[in-house]
């Protein structure tokens, strides 16, 4: 998979636009001065690159509309999901932990938005102990949907963790449709290319999503969570306030 660069965007960063951000949504106002000072906008696209294994992580990412998966990489060059980051969260967790560096990869997912800071400004934010109970809170969210994540690709279907893996990223780009392919669906779910397209093609034919042309639109929510296996549920009640509605245009 051919990895691409982020370019930064014209759009002016505003504290509007920061509240779109579940993590910066929470900041107090002296550390969101400090972000709006040093923040920037970047438009992702599909494949772009957030870090790589091993290199030192310059940069912090809050996605806005962006959904990013955190991925593994065997020495065959497959490839599975261990994580993701949506508007919920940020991309900083080595950082927050002492580490400059991590084993995982990170790259845009669905393409959209993302508010970037320098690795030294978020490092800035620490200190204050309001950033640092919410970034704890982040973290063990981000912890226990790990553990729930690998229980469920051993334990569930291909249909329902498909169901699963499409409600965890509507809650996160926070929009009906968004671009996706049956192949990246397959490569992070860990799963065949062909037992995926049969599982959107029964979801589809429920009615519960529409897929066409690369594009993946969510139409019926409440049947999406019938199909879906506990483990959205039980993520989703992690992540809590978090993944509450956020502002729909920026200013």
């Amino acid at each position: 998979m051919s990895i691409k660069r982020a370019s930064a965007s014209k759009e002016r960063v505003t504290l509007k636009l920061l509240k779109r951000n579940a993590i910066l949504r929470d900041l107090p106002d002296e550390q969101a001065s400090v972000v709006l000072k040093t923040a920037e906008i970047v438009e992702m696209k599909t494949r772009q690159s957030v870090y790589l294994p091993e290199d030192k992580i310059k940069a912090v990412y809050f996605p806005i509309d962006a959904f990013l998966s955190v991925v593994t990489r065997m020495k065959d060059g497959a490839m599975i999901e261990v994580g993701t980051v949506g508007r919920e969260g940020m991309t900083g967790i080595p950082l927050l932990m002492g580490s400059e560096s991590t084993a995982n990869e990170c790259f845009c997912q669905v393409p959209g938005r993302a508010l970037v800071i320098p690795s030294q400004t978020f490092r800035q934010l620490l200190p204050n102990e309001k950033v640092r109970k919410l970034l704890d809170r982040y973290l063990q969210a981000y912890v226990n949907m790990l553990g729930q994540l690998a229980a469920c690709n051993r334990l569930h279907s291909v249909l329902e963790r498909a169901a699963r893996w499409l409600l965890m990223t509507h809650d996160r780009v926070n929009r009906d449709s968004f671009a996706l392919t049956h192949e990246f669906l397959a490569t992070m779910l860990g799963s065949r290319r062909s037992g995926v397209t049969i599982a959107a093609a029964a979801l589809q034919r429920a009615g519960y999503i529409h897929y066409e042309h690369g594009c993946m639109t969510i139409l019926d929510r409440k049947g999406l969570e019938q199909a879906s296996c506990e483990c959205y549920e039980v993520t989703r009640r992690q992540f809590g306030s978090f993944l509450r509605p956020s502002v729909k245009q920026a200013a």
